[in-house]
């Protein structure tokens, strides 16, 4: 008896010591690969605006509705939010864990559920496209210029995490979850997990347009770490 006590302890102690490696190990990581930059592209034009927008947790890439070739409410309609006003002039996209996204209004009504399925990738994802009319800079909201060339990449990046159904169109998910009158959520592509979180999409975002970013960040501090000294120009 005094050995099968022993064994079990021995594995209790042996599991939380592990947990609380994987623990300090993944914060260290983060710590240390999300102050790291990449190399933003250099000798290139001034010719798009575009932002990066969190909430505190989560960061969003706004882009012009319209711009050129692209019309993004040809595909996420203005007709899918509640106001379905059409006067806005910047979307912003945000990737999520779907359950996420849906069924958690507050972080009060965060459900152990739904945070283990989006920790260990067993959920699906969602796009959350919001309209605004205008935005304000400060410390949660950032304006990046970028050339023609990079906004092309930025698009196509976006484009491709978006599902879409057998003729190519994007897939409104209907819902009562919505967090304002000007937004909607789509099905997207990929899995949430510790290591390719909202922020990790957002980050790979700016790497697509050729811009600061960080090596790798799960959280929304390592972007706005990198702008954090940079004026808008």
């Amino acid at each position: 008896m005094n050995k099968i006590v022993k064994k079990i302890l021995k594995t209790i102690v042996w599991t939380i010591g592990s947990l609380l490696a994987f623990i300090i190990l993944y914060l260290c990581s983060t710590y240390i690969l999300s102050h790291i930059s990449t190399n933003k592209e250099d000798n290139v034009t001034a010719d798009v605006p575009i932002y990066i927008l969190t909430n505190g947790v989560h960061t969003d890439i706004v882009v012009p509705v319209k711009y050129g070739q692209t019309n993004w409410s040809h595909e996420i309609k203005f007709s899918n939010t509640i106001s379905k006003d059409t006067t806005a002039t910047l979307i912003a996209f945000g990737w999520g864990d779907k359950g996420f996204y849906l069924n958690t209004p507050t972080w009060a009504q965060l459900k152990f559920s739904v945070a283990f399925k989006a920790a260990t990738g067993l959920s699906t994802s969602a796009i959350h496209a919001t309209f605004y009319k205008s935005l304000t800079e400060g410390p949660d909201c950032h304006r990046i210029w970028i050339s023609n060339s990079q906004y092309a990449r930025l698009c196509s990046y976006i484009q491709s995490s978006f599902k879409t159904d057998p003729a190519g169109h994007t897939i409104n998910i209907p819902t009562t979850a919505n967090y304002n009158n000007n937004d909607a959520f789509y099905d997207a592509k990929r899995r949430y997990n510790l290591f390719y979180t909202c922020n990790t999409w957002a980050n790979n975002a700016l790497k697509a347009a050729g811009q600061k970013a960080c090596i790798w960040t799960p959280f929304d501090k390592g972007i706005f770490y990198m702008y954090k000294d940079q004026p808008a120009k």
